[in-house]
């Protein structure tokens, strides 16, 4: 069973709560006046859905960090 929290009371102890969450790896649902309004939910840490999602997809080719034009053309394109 999920446990619940009320908002106040989650309020007081956020950051307990959040250790509990990412120690015991249960959600819980926060509640005010005693309807769910928010459920905190521990991370997947197996995967990174943004940085490895395309991992094996693509290939980078070339300089990606250096600017794309030189200083001089950005200065002629002003």
């Amino acid at each position: 069973m999920i446990r619940t929290i009320a908002a106040g009371e989650f309020k007081a102890r956020c950051l307990q709560v959040m250790d509990q969450v990412h120690v015991t790896r249960n959600a819980v649902v926060i509640t005010k006046r005693g309807k769910p309004i928010a459920k905190l939910v521990p991370v997947d840490e197996s995967r990174s859905e943004v940085f490895d999602s395309l991992k094996g997809r693509i290939e980078i080719v070339g300089d990606i960090v250096s600017p794309v034009v030189s200083a001089e053309d950005w200065e002629a394109l002003k």
